[in-house]
């Protein structure tokens, strides 16, 4: 029996059905040792369970630094995935190659690679084109997957609320139609119903399997975009709560495992997941905190950004980030001890931007925390403050600035505008309470008959207490 060489392997372009289903079962792995390939009808939908992974990446511009960085953080990525990293290679290139990604001396190299340490997975930094995808998985005998497939298995395993998960699969459908095996000329030989008057070569059994999995697949997008917007309703529905009681709202940003969790946390003791991984928090929370001056205002933790976010997380996860487009103040926290922090600065920016292209209110203003100062050294700190003018330098973990930081925000949250006094009887309780949740209480006392208050209200507020108004109250 003839032994395949290198050269065979790599070279080697199947062009019949046979050898194509040859190649495909060159890849499949036994169930618990290795990578497993899940079969969804005839089309291949792997599920994502990486164990021993080699990474690749393009470098097109920017600095050497900056093409390591990336390749760095895809390192993070697979293992926040639950794989181990055996090797990385980048090759400077003017733009990745159409045909593999990467060019064929690159190849071949990779090939090498994978075969001295036992790879069973590919990682490829930038979203490969169905082609690319194809071709190079041909060449290098085992499973190639993308940043952008990389990321949305991690945001499947993460996912935990019904939106949150509704929001992921659609976005992993979104990705995957394209993708689906066989499509090309096998499809664009079908005549639609297949029936006598289809014309000639359009004859034929009618609907492939490949177009029943298009279809299903697009009745299953249109099933989550409908079960999407009626939650975005009961969203609408409770910001909109919030906007009639007039409470201040904050959203904290920043990049995936900058600390947004941990400073929530720290300004409420909300309890929600802290993980040093990265994209731990999906779902955003939402938490009552108070000014020291006694305003209450909501605290709302948002989904980390990441460079190269896939436009599908972006589409499928818009009603998510958009709240915070509609808070009064974004919290924008950056990791302090981060190599290069100005670059995830630009990247979150440039997410939130892509986000309001279509709103016509601009972003809120954004208050600049440096957190996990306690880890970084003092030339990193004093770099970024000058980068960073006006920055609150805080550690979530310690505590250390946070109380600095609820100052500033207490001052940069908007002020109720009327000033009014008031004798609310006893038997209104309610309304006190009130006042003590959505005003600012200026003063304070107990008469024989009723509690007289002055505050700084708004209209909605204000309207309610009116009756028991002090004649002569200021404006």
């Amino acid at each position: 029996m003839t032994e395949l060489t290198h050269e065979d392997m790599i070279d080697e372009d199947p062009s019949t059905g046979e050898l194509e289903l040859e190649e495909r079962a060159s890849l499949r792995r036994v169930a618990g040792l290795s990578t497993e390939l899940e079969d969804v009808t005839e089309v291949e939908y792997r599920q994502l369970r990486l164990e021993r992974v080699v990474l690749v990446g393009v470098w097109t511009d920017g600095t050497a630094a900056q093409s390591e960085a990336s390749l760095a953080e895809l390192a993070r990525l697979a293992e926040t995935a639950g794989s181990e990293v055996l090797e990385g290679i980048v090759q400077r290139r003017q733009n990745p190659d159409p045909a593999t990604y990467i060019g064929s001396g690159k190849v071949r190299e990779l090939f090498d690679i994978v075969v001295a340490t036992g790879a069973d997975t590919v990682i490829c930094d930038g979203e490969l084109s169905p082609g690319q995808l194809r071709q190079l998985e041909a060449k290098v005998k085992v499973k190639v997957i993308d940043r952008t497939a990389l990321i949305l298995d991690i945001f499947a395993q993460h996912a935990q609320s019904r939106e949150g998960k509704a929001q992921v699969e659609l976005a992993q459908l979104q990705y995957l139609v394209p993708r689906l095996r066989g499509w090309g000329d096998a499809l664009s030989r079908q005549g639609g119903s297949g029936g006598s008057n289809a014309g000639v070569g359009l004859r034929g059994p009618g609907e492939t399997k490949l177009e029943t999995d298009r279809r299903r697949i697009s009745k299953r997008v249109s099933k989550l975009r409908r079960e999407i917007a009626a939650m975005d309703i009961i969203r609408e529905t409770k910001r909109g709560r919030r906007v009639t009681n007039e409470v201040p709202s904050v959203a904290i940003v920043g990049y995936t495992n900058a600390g947004k969790s941990s400073l929530l946390n720290a300004l409420t003791g909300a309890g929600v997941l802290v993980d040093d991984s990265l994209f731990a928090t999906l779902d955003p929370t939402t938490r009552r905190s108070a000014t020291p001056d006694g305003r209450t205002f909501t605290l709302t933790d948002t989904v980390g950004f990441v460079r190269k976010l896939p436009h599908q997380l972006v589409d499928a996860f818009q009603s998510t980030i958009e709240e915070a487009a509609d808070a009064d103040l974004l919290v924008h926290v950056v990791d302090g001890s981060d190599p290069a922090p100005e670059d995830q600065v630009n990247a979150v920016r440039q997410v939130l931007a892509d986000i309001t292209k279509k709103r016509s209110d601009p972003l809120p203003p954004e208050l600049l925390v440096i957190n996990k100062a306690d880890a970084a050294d003092e030339l990193a700190l004093a770099r970024l403050r000058h980068m960073m003018p006006g920055a609150v330098e805080i550690s979530a973990r310690t505590g250390a600035g946070i109380a600095e930081l609820i100052e500033i925000i207490s001052e940069r949250l908007p002020r109720p505008e009327a000033v009014i006094e008031v004798i609310v009887p006893y038997t209104r309780g309610e309304l006190v309470s009130r006042a003590h949740a959505d005003a600012e209480v200026i003063e304070e006392e107990h008469l024989p008959d009723g509690t007289r208050l002055r505050l700084r209200v708004h209209p909605d507020l204000a309207a309610a207490l009116r009756t028991y108004e002090i004649n002569g109250s200021p404006a």
